[in-house]
């Protein structure tokens, strides 16, 4: 028995099985405002909302960034101060309006709501108000109407923040590392999609997997991308971004890797999920479950 076998088969440490949760999950409906979500931090999730965005609107789609962490490394991954104001803070907290935090970065068609310190506090701040899970969808739904995709990177957390960032989207993507204890994380992770699709976004699909620091060197990473995609099908985007040492350097520069290096191998992956998931998008998705 293989250990993915083993993990859909054998209780975990919350007593709910892969193979029970991810059919009530896996709709197969997609959208067009998408949030990263991983629990486990340095999967690649900011990298990848930076880099896929580049490519959506490097191919004609007009894209919206929200920088939803206080951390801001996408805000500053595309070039913009970490101190850039208003930004995510003031717009949720209704200091500012949807068009006041909008900013151009240096790509055509692709937008970003800048983030900061300040919203490290908001989790403290909205945990006694109503409706506290719809802050961030009440302030973007304006922006569905003018972007063709809104990429939202969360925290590496399941808080209140990520929540939010939930409660607005359409589908959650989820980059995933190639190593045994990624299947203990998407267990959680499943189990919380299930939780926001019962309580207050029934509407929430999983838009899809993609696999991210791939080393085709190992066994372990081979095994894994064999086995998670033999059992999740057609959940799994077949596109698999390499480790790369061009994408870690490209956020110091303030650039997406297409402006960075786009001959690159992490360049030409990004660039083909990009495509992935605009036929995805164009076709409505597929139920994989």
């Amino acid at each position: 028995m293989s250990f993915l076998e083993s993990k859909c088969r054998s209780p975990g440490p919350q007593s709910l099985f892969i193979a029970k949760i991810f059919p009530l999950c896996y709709t197969g409906v997609m959208g067009k405002a998408f949030v990263f979500v991983n629990q486990k931090g340095g999967v690649g999730k900011t990298t990848s909302a930076v880099n896929l965005g580049a490519y959506l609107a490097n191919a004609e789609k007009s894209v919206l960034l929200v920088d939803f962490d206080s951390q801001a490394n996408l805000t500053s991954g595309v070039g913009l101060d970490k101190t850039t104001k208003p930004g995510v803070y003031e717009l949720i907290s209704g200091k500012a309006g949807l068009d006041q935090v909008i900013r151009n970065t240096s790509v055509p068609r692709l937008s970003v709501i800048p983030s900061g310190i300040d919203l490290s506090g908001a989790a403290v701040e909205l945990i006694e108000q109503k409706d506290r899970d719809f802050f961030l969808k009440r302030a973007l739904a304006p922006a569905k109407n003018r972007y063709d995709f809104i990429l939202i990177d969360c925290p590496p957390s399941l808080g209140l923040l990520t929540l939010n960032g939930m409660a607005a989207a359409d589908a959650v993507l989820i980059p995933m590392q190639c190593e045994y204890f990624a299947m203990e994380g998407l267990t959680l992770l499943l189990k919380t999609i299930k939780r926001i699709q019962k309580s207050i976004n029934p509407r929430l699909s999983i838009g899809g997997i993609f696999f991210t620091m791939y080393d085709p060197r190992t066994r372990l990473a081979q095994d894994v991308v064999k086995q998670v995609s033999a059992y999740f099908k057609s959940a799994v985007f077949s596109t698999i971004i390499p480790r790369n040492v061009r994408l870690s350097e490209a956020p110091s520069y303030g650039m997406p890797i297409s402006l960075y290096d786009p001959q690159c191998p992490g360049a030409r992956a990004y660039r083909s999920l990009a495509q992935e998931l605009i036929q995805r998008s164009t076709a409505g998705g597929s139920n994989g479950a």
